[in-house]
């Protein structure tokens, strides 16, 4: 799968609950261009959490498309993220979008691709995005050593990734789902 720079997305999933966070970090080559960007919503009357990776025009898109989709399907999930990876494979335009998002509610975590990926992650942590790897190895030991809540693995997790990759800030945004 495309890694995208710029920014790192991580979810985690614990006894106690569920976090998403990212960081603020947009670049453009090799410049930041800003340092401070949303890039995790509370979707559906805040019954679901989305976080993007890639180009964020894009990402605008595919959020909108997915909220439509968790509307028709009445918030099913995976229903809402299999239509939606369905028409981003399918669409010409959609096609084109250079994204990934993962996707999460109180019961499951996904992560869709504009590949057609609608992938359930087999840990209870899943990162996306050029610092990806440094967020999810830190959250698995967090998960695995100790008794933090979720939100504290993301941002614990999140600050590791910032202090390795170049395209990661520490302007984090997190939600969380109890």
């Amino acid at each position: 799968m495309n890694s995208f720079h710029g920014t790192t997305i991580l979810s985690v999933r614990t006894e106690t609950g569920l976090a998403m966070g990212g960081d603020g970090q947009v670049t453009l080559g090799d410049a930041i261009m800003k340092a401070n960007t949303v890039k995790v919503r509370t979707l559906f009357n805040e019954k679901v959490l989305a976080g993007f990776a890639g180009s964020t025009a894009d990402a605008f898109t595919l959020f909108e498309k997915f909220e439509n989709f968790l509307e028709k399907n009445d918030g099913k999930l995976a229903r809402a993220a299999v239509e939606l990876a369905k028409e981003w494979r399918k669409d010409r335009a959609l096609r084109r979008l250079e994204a990934m998002m993962i996707v999460a509610d109180k019961d499951e975590t996904l992560l869709l691709s504009g590949s057609g990926d609608v992938i359930e992650p087999g840990e209870n942590a899943i990162a996306i995005g050029s610092g990806a790897g440094y967020a999810r190895s830190a959250a698995n030991a967090l998960i695995n050593e100790t008794q933090l809540g979720a939100a504290e693995i993301v941002e614990k997790s999140m600050k590791i990734a910032a202090s390795i990759c170049i395209y990661t800030n520490e302007n984090f945004t997190i939600k969380t789902l109890s």
